[in-house]
């Protein structure tokens, strides 16, 4: 059994099968991350997430530097409910990695689900500096501005991430991503500044986007946080 034929079987769908793999690579060598890592993610997508989060801390004591790591714990914390400890870890990738837009754009996800929404475009505006033509941190940023009321901002957010996608501008609003379910009735302004009970795919991934700048890692990680939401 190789590390390999585990990540098939993972990506494959079989995952009590890819559990009893890494399980068994595990008690061969325990200070591998990439073991730890793959089966903190299997253990996500079973439902484990309890589980999951020893092995992400096996990883950061591994490779305490790591801020992919660093991150990728960070958002199974903030599934646990575990928020201040979240924020601890998403402002250490952030300060290890300081020249990375996508530090402060993940960390604007995680403010905006916490009800930190001027945090947020804070932090959205922090990875703009860094990345100037990201579409998804403008319309990102587009999206909690609404959230706030600031109607001319969001539309000014709005219109350069289209701008920068090349998408034709409408004439009224510019068109956003579709609205989970939950969020499409009608909201009193007190009623639009609360969070959502449930994190759902669609909601995340408006607000986080496509944020990597590795190719590999941003499909990677996708598909970790896609197998968790399929579980809520």
């Amino acid at each position: 059994m190789t590390f390999e034929k585990g990540i098939e079987l993972y990506k494959a769908g079989k995952f009590e099968e890819a559990l009893t793999l890494f399980n068994s690579l595990i008690s061969n060598s325990e200070t591998n991350p990439e073991f730890h890592l793959f089966r903190g993610r299997i253990l996500s997508r079973l439902g484990k997430t309890q589980e999951a989060i020893a092995d992400f801390d096996i990883i950061i004591e591994l490779d305490p530097y790591n801020t992919n790591y660093i991150s990728d714990r960070a958002v199974v914390l903030h599934l646990l409910k575990r928020d201040e400890e979240a924020l601890v870890e998403f402002d250490r990738a952030a300060n290890l990695d300081p020249k990375n837009p996508y530090r402060y754009s993940s960390r604007a996800y995680f403010k905006d689900r916490i009800g930190d929404l001027k945090g947020a475009i804070e932090d959205y505006e922090k990875a703009i500096e860094l990345d100037p033509e990201d579409a998804v941190s403008f319309n990102n940023k587009g999206l909690v501005e609404e959230k706030l009321g600031y109607k001319e901002r969001s539309q000014k957010s709005f219109k350069k991430a289209d701008d920068l996608v090349g998408r034709p501008q409408p004439e009224s609003k510019p068109e956003t991503p579709p609205t989970p379910p939950a969020e499409k009735t009608e909201k009193s302004p007190d009623e639009t500044k609360k969070i959502p009970n449930k994190i759902t795919v669609s909601y995340y991934f408006r607000t986080l986007g496509s944020l990597f700048t590795d190719p590999k890692t941003r499909s990677e990680f996708k598909d970790f946080i896609q197998g968790i939401f399929k579980k809520k």
